[in-house]
């Protein structure tokens, strides 16, 4: 359904992503890859938004490295420049879907949730955020300076994003003023990815039926 296009950094540079269009004037999102890379799986997502209205781009933050080693993901996902891609990678995209019109949310899943916070507290352009497990250092971006609409999808078996830092982080929103919608599900990591042993459809399918009602009235 979509196509790869180049996407203008804030800096003036660019970086390659996958774009599927739903049509000008409609409301954007920008999903953000798990940290295997901008893979089929990822661009899948993006298409996904597309059928159900809003025009989505997927920016390849690995520069077109993907893999499905975990120890090779890890490497990629330590190397990349975490300011870097949300200053430059995440709002260059923020900013094409703007232009496209209407307004625009961030997601992701793993690394992309927590890029999603990093995006909620550092990209202007992003009116809302959709976290699937996935928390970035504090000293990064506070929660608590999250701007707009977030909602938030975590599992309850999670070794990495556990529960506890869950908790924190819904904590340091709520003390902040903010109304976080946030989500737990009797599920392990990546339980929204079809592509992982931890797929777990109905707490999958429960999540993205939580999802759009959220985006419609946070981007209308």
């Amino acid at each position: 359904m979509g196509s790869m296009i180049d996407i203008k950094r804030p800096d003036g540079g660019t970086v390659r992503g996958y774009l599927a269009e739903a049509g000008r004037g409609k409301p954007g999102i920008v999903v953000i890859q798990e940290w295997w890379g901008l893979n089929d799986q990822i661009m899948g997502v993006a298409d996904r938004f597309a059928r159900a209205g809003y025009n989505a781009i997927a920016p390849d933050l690995y520069k077109g490295r993907v893999t499905t080693t975990p120890d090779e993901a890890n490497h990629l996902m330590e190397g990349l420049d975490f300011p870097g891609a949300t200053h430059q990678d995440i709002r260059g995209a923020a900013q094409h879907l703007k232009g496209l019109g209407g307004k625009v949310a961030v997601m992701g899943f793993c690394m992309g949730g927590a890029l999603t916070v990093a995006a909620g507290v550092h990209v202007p352009e992003a009116d809302a955020g959709v976290c699937f497990y996935g928390i970035p250092p504090a000293e990064f971006a506070d929660p608590a300076k999250i701007r707009g609409p977030f909602q938030g999808h975590f599992a309850n078996k999670d070794d990495w994003c556990t529960p506890a830092a869950v908790d924190a982080l819904e904590a340091a929103m709520k003390k902040a003023g903010l109304k976080p919608d946030i989500h737990r599900y009797d599920a392990a990591h990546a339980f929204a990815n079809e592509r992982s042993e931890a797929y777990d459809i109905k707490c999958a399918n429960l999540a993205w039926e939580r999802m759009l009602p959220f985006l419609a009235a946070a981007l209308k």
